[in-house]
């Protein structure tokens, strides 16, 4: 049996990237082995703390994944069956899913086809008596137009809940951090984020200390004090052990991040020249795009076709999403038409995501650039 080879290009090299760690990783995972407490161990509060102040909160309360974070959030909030939650189609289906498991609905709406966020127009109009919160998604790398929803939220007394999972360190113009920006956030930190574990992981920021204990409790089944349970809660902690990985990453995050928005300029410059490509752009209100994903849109092209050109060629590409989350059978539920959000279905249609990782070099963009030259003139 002939073996795949490998690619020239991987859409993430996270082998790479742990070996460059070794040095790092193994004295703190040694220390957890070492010491035993696999659950709610000293590494998660240490991590809990500095990652509160990389985003530029008060707290940050670690949990078993994002989807967990968002879904605490909301139970938090009180947020359950007769309530609904705008958020938007154009997310992995996890946001939505997060409503859903609380009782509530989830509302969808459009994104806009510049920059793939949600639509604050179209948010404004979605707002009903029942609405109880808002969930912009900071999608792909870059904050959501934050000052927009805000005055939303405030205007008709909403919770505004960031979904952070793409947005490790991506800010505003005015220097403030993805997830210190509503009233609490949710990170996961599945492997392939910007910050990522070596497993499931996921944790709420916030700066409201009563919500902060209240998610403290829901995530370890309504108890703070073992064996006393004020609350009925859940099975949601960050391990130890994913806790001790993510010590280590976050000191490389902010330098990673850079060379993230490096590789960005690169494939910028090699690809300006191409017809019929849509690049990313960076919405006016971002200071700092961390391009979690470098995701282009190809207008006159079959981009499955381009796809199966650059894999030939050694380039790995994924795409996401390809089905937004309303025309998924999942959510036929909701009712929602082809046609019910165009921009959401467009993207779906055309977008594709190239490789971007922290260890990118010019060699790698010339090689997914030359592919993606000889995909478009095929």
């Amino acid at each position: 049996m002939t073996a795949t080879p490998s690619p020239k290009v991987p859409f993430q090299d996270l082998p790479l990237q742990i070996r460059t760690l070794r040095a790092e990783l193994d004295p703190a995972i040694d220390a957890v082995l070492r010491h035993g407490q696999f659950i709610l161990g000293p590494e998660v509060t240490a991590f809990e703390q500095a990652w509160a102040q990389f985003c530029g909160t008060k707290h940050a309360i670690g949990v078993g994944s994002g989807t967990d974070a968002l879904q605490l959030i909301l139970r938090a909030l009180g947020i359950g069956p007769g309530h609904e939650v705008i958020t938007v189609a154009n997310s992995f289906i996890a946001t939505a899913e997060a409503v859903s498991y609380t009782g509530a609905t989830p509302v969808l709406v459009d994104c806009s086809l510049d920059d793939y966020l949600i639509d604050p127009v179209a948010v404004a109009a979605a707002i009903t008596p029942r609405t109880r919160a808002i969930l912009p998604v900071h999608l792909y790398g870059q904050p959501a137009n934050m000052a927009a929803l805000a005055a939303l939220a405030h205007q008709h007394g909403l919770a505004l809940v960031e979904d952070a999972a793409q947005a490790h360190g991506a800010t505003l113009k005015d220097g403030r951090s993805c997830g210190a920006l509503g009233l609490a956030s949710a990170f996961s930190f599945y492997p392939g984020k910007n910050l990522g574990a070596f497993g499931d992981g996921g944790a709420v920021n916030t700066h409201d200390d009563g919500l902060a204990r209240q998610l403290k409790l829901l995530r370890n089944w309504g108890s703070v004090v073992k064996y006393h349970h004020e609350i009925q809660g859940y099975n949601s902690r960050l391990d130890t052990l994913q806790a001790a990985v993510l010590g280590v990453k976050l000191r490389h995050l902010a330098a990673w991040n850079d060379h993230r928005r490096t590789a960005a300029g690169w494939y910028r410059a090699a690809l300006a020249d191409l017809p019929g490509l849509v690049l990313p752009a960076e919405a006016p209100w971002t200071g700092r795009h961390v391009y979690h994903l470098f995701v282009i849109r190809l207008l006159e092209r079959n981009r499955d076709a381009v796809a199966r050109v650059l894999a030939e060629r050694g380039v790995q590409t994924v795409v996401h999403y390809p089905v937004p989350i309303h025309r998924q059978k999942a959510y036929a539920e909701l009712g929602y038409a082809e046609g019910s959000f165009p921009c959401a279905e467009q993207a779906a249609r055309t977008v594709l995501s190239l490789p971007m990782f922290p260890e990118m070099t010019p060699d790698h963009v010339a090689l997914v650039a030359d592919a993606l030259r000889a995909a478009l003139t095929a």
